[in-house]
């Protein structure tokens, strides 16, 4: 029978330069995705900081950052509440992505330029 190998004996058997790029590309890979309220806790920001900044109360943000469909203008406010700006990108299999313009705009009433 032969005996299976682990993921740790495979790096371990990696030169350390090797491991270092293959742990650097994993925390790349991590840090793309993020929910809303661990991108808040990254940017080392509270709710109430950023509730504030909002206008509304703290136990609102802990209710956004809850939701899984949010209209577009609420996550922009968000993510500019936080410093940010947002970028909606859409993928597609045969061709580079597409960074789309005037959505957030269109989301909240006001006309696309």
């Amino acid at each position: 029978m032969k005996k299976l190998v682990t993921l740790k004996e495979i790096l371990d058997g990696l030169p350390a330069e090797r491991r270092k790029k293959i742990e650097q590309r994993t925390q790349e890979l991590i840090a793309e995705e993020m929910s809303l309220r661990e991108l808040r806790r990254a940017r080392k920001l509270t709710q109430n900081r950023i509730a504030k900044e909002l206008k509304i109360g703290q136990e609102g943000i802990s209710r956004l950052e809850k939701r899984t469909d949010l209209h577009l203008s609420t996550l922009r406010h968000y993510v500019e509440a936080m410093g940010g700006k947002l970028t909606l990108v859409a993928e597609f299999p045969d061709r580079a992505p597409v960074v789309l313009s005037g959505i957030a705009a269109l989301d909240d009433g006001r006309k696309a330029s």
